[in-house]
């Protein structure tokens, strides 16, 4: 396995980062294996598959840049430069595009674990790399990006409270379950590849991207990322629909509120994953705190809401805690 010797400064001072780039290259990696692991990956791939495949088609030397830099195991360093904070995608992808040819080509060489083909032996990888993530950003992400980027802050809120309860190693034993956890003794394991550990001090930044992709990149001496998958409702996994009875009920947003409340969330992450405004969110909860459905708490910043008994009575008799339920609207948007 790989880890990192973490010291406890970095630890106190990392924290989680946004990343459009991340996005964008997370976006290329699921166009890349054209498999989607739930409903809404599937819907997305049938919107833009086609459109990703033709342009590779018109361009073979694109293409199999693309196969080399994604690798079987390992991503091409240069195709992943470590996220900054409140950088726009426009900027991280200039970066990509900014990579020298020589240092892309040695990226390719461990990327593939053998020798570069005589295809990609040229000096505008970095050019062609970029210019397919604008592709991917422009065509792909930009149109979703603003529920996105709730998704994402919202992941975000929910990770942080995780931290304020049970702490550091909690939240990292979950970032990437099997691959990521806490060792002990300061140790960060990172994956599962067998290289040497690396002592890391300076910026440690955790970040989140919707598509089921993770990896880590760094920029020494004193800059690290670990980029992790979206989980449960907020990634869009779960298409629980709102039963029938239960919508009559209470509206069928309002349930469909009172359904996504089996774990605490916030809401900003109600927000994101409903899709309703801010202000229909609240009064939905209002409503269903003063019929005694959810319950709230303050953790840090936020306030989280969570079913009560009763609320948990209710989704019984309803039927809708069995995410396999027929029948009934989509509690997706």
């Amino acid at each position: 396995m790989g880890w990192w010797q973490v010291d406890a400064d970095t630890l106190v001072r990392s924290r989680f980062v946004i990343s459009p780039l991340a996005e964008t290259f997370a976006s290329l990696r699921l166009l890349h294996t054209g498999t989607g692991g739930h409903p809404g990956e599937q819907r997305w791939l049938r919107d833009h598959l086609p459109g990703y495949r033709e342009r590779l088609a018109a361009d073979p030397v694109t293409a199999l840049l693309v196969r080399a830099g994604l690798g079987r195991s390992w991503n091409a360093d240069f195709l992943t430069p470590t996220p900054r904070d409140g950088e726009s995608a426009e900027e991280g992808i200039a970066r990509v595009g900014a990579a020298r040819p020589e240092e892309a080509r040695a990226h390719l060489r461990v990327s593939l674990a053998g020798p570069l083909p005589d295809a990609l032996d040229r000096d505008d990888l970095p050019a062609r790399a970029a210019a397919l993530l604008e592709y991917v950003w422009t065509e792909t992400v930009l149109p979703y990006w603003e529920r996105r980027r709730r998704v994402l802050e919202a992941d975000v809120v929910a990770r942080t409270d995780r931290v304020s309860r049970g702490g550091w190693a909690e939240v990292l034993d979950s970032l990437r379950p099997g691959r990521t956890r806490w060792l002990g003794a300061n140790r960060l394991q990172i994956n599962l590849h067998e290289y040497p550990p690396r002592e890391i001090s300076g910026a440690l930044f955790f970040v989140p991207v919707t598509p089921g992709a993770g990896w880590v990149s760094w920029e020494e001496p004193d800059r690290y990322a670990l980029v992790y998958p979206c989980d449960g409702v907020l990634a869009g996994r779960d298409d629980r629909a709102v039963p029938t009875a239960l919508g009559a009920l209470l509206g069928a947003a309002r349930a469909g509120v009172l359904v996504l409340l089996d774990s605490p969330m916030s809401t900003t992450q109600l927000t994101a994953v409903t899709g309703q405004g801010l202000g229909s969110v609240g009064r939905h909860l209002k409503v269903l705190l003063e019929a005694g459905l959810v319950r709230r708490r303050r953790a840090g910043r936020s306030v989280l809401y969570a079913r009560t008994a009763a609320g948990e009575v209710l989704m019984d008799a309803a039927g809708a805690r069995d995410p396999r339920e027929g029948g009934g609207a989509s509690i997706r948007p």
